[in-house]
C-alpha cells in the first residue's frame, strides 16, 4: 500500500487526539454520557448518529461539548435543498465540529449548501464546521448524476464531486482512503470507518496505522472501544498507533530534505 504523507494535514488539523473519533451509536444515552467523561481528555471527538440523537436530541451534543469532547454529527443529511441547508444551518449553530450529507441530488446543493454555512458562520460569528459527503456504495441512491457510476470508480466520483462543491471532506471506508486521496489530493479531509483493534484478525478491517498510512486524516472506532473491558486504554492503543504512524510518515520526507540541503 502506498503511503501518504500527511504534512498538510499536521499543519491543518487540531491536537493529534482529535484523529481519533469513537462512536458512540452501540450505547444509550446515560452509557454515552458515562464513555465521554472518561474519554473525553484523551479522545476528543465522539461520532453521535441518528439513533442516539433521536434519543438524546440537540442537548446530548451540548452535553458532550460541555464535557470537552467535539462531535462528528453523522445524521446524513438527505432531504430536499432547502432542509438539508436548514438542518446544516442548525447542526452549525449546535456546534458540531463536523456533519455529514448525502449526495444523492445535484452538485449544486452541495455548493449551496457549503456556501450557506460559510454565510451563516460570518454573520453569527460562528465556528465554522467541517462538511462532509458520504462516499460510501451503501445506502445511496443509485439513479442520480454522481451515482450513475459502478465499481470501484463510484466512491471517488462522489469524494471528487464533493472536493469540486468545496465540501471539505468525505466520509468513507477506510479501503477508499487510498483511492479517494488520489483523487483529491492532500488537503481533502478524509474520515474513515471500519478501523479494527491492534489484537483482531479481521480481514474486512484496517488497522489505524494502515489506514493514516492510505490518507485517512480521521479515524472512527466503535466497538473496539465501547466493548472494551477497559475502554481508556483501548482508545490510547488507538491514538498511539496514529501519532506514532504520523510522525513516522513525516519524519521520512523530512529527512529526504535534509540530506538535499545538506
Amino acid at each position: 500500500m502506498a503511503q501518504y504523507w500527511p504534512f498538510a494535514g499536521l499543519l491543518r488539523q487540531n491536537a493529534l487526539r482529535e484523529r481519533l473519533i469513537v462512536s458512540l451509536d452501540m450505547l444509550d444515552r446515560a452509557a454515552a454520557m458515562r464513555l465521554v467523561e472518561k474519554l473525553a481528555p484523551i479522545v476528543g471527538m465522539f461520532k453521535v448518529g441518528r439513533s442516539l440523537f433521536v434519543g438524546g436530541g440537540p442537548d446530548f451534543v451540548r452535553e458532550v461539548r460541555k464535557h470537552g469532547g467535539e462531535v462528528f454529527l453523522d445524521l446524513k443529511f438527505r432531504e430536499s435543498p432547502q432542509r438539508m441547508i436548514r438542518s446544516a444551518v442548525e447542526a452549525t449553530r449546535l456546534g458540531a465540529k463536523m456533519f455529514d450529507i448525502l449526495p444523492n441530488g445535484c452538485p449544486e446543493t452541495l455548493t449551496r449548501t457549503r456556501s450557506e454555512i460559510s454565510r451563516l458562520c460570518r454573520s453569527e460569528g460562528l465556528r465554522r464546521p467541517y462538511v462532509l459527503a458520504v462516499a460510501m456504495l451503501a445506502g445511496l441512491e443509485p439513479h442520480n448524476d454522481v451515482t450513475s457510476a459502478r465499481g470501484a470508480d463510484c466512491v471517488s466520483r462522489l469524494a471528487r464531486a464533493a472536493a469540486d462543491a468545496a465540501l471539505d471532506g468525505v466520509l468513507t471506508s477506510a479501503h477508499e482512503a487510498q483511492r479517494i486521496r488520489g483523487a483529491c489530493g492532500r488537503r481533502f479531509i478524509i474520515v474513515a470507518s471500519g478501523i479494527r483493534a491492534r489484537e483482531s484478525s479481521a480481514a474486512h478491517a484496517l488497522g489505524a496505522a494502515e489506514a493514516i498510512r492510505a490518507g485517512a486524516d480521521y479515524l472512527i472506532v466503535g466497538g473496539p472501544i465501547c466493548r472494551s473491558p477497559d475502554p481508556v486504554r483501548a482508545a490510547r492503543q488507538f491514538t498511539e498507533d496514529i501519532e506514532r504512524t504520523l510522525r513516522t510518515s513525516l519524519r521520512s520526507p523530512l529527512e529526504t530534505l535534509s540530506h538535499r540541503f545538506n
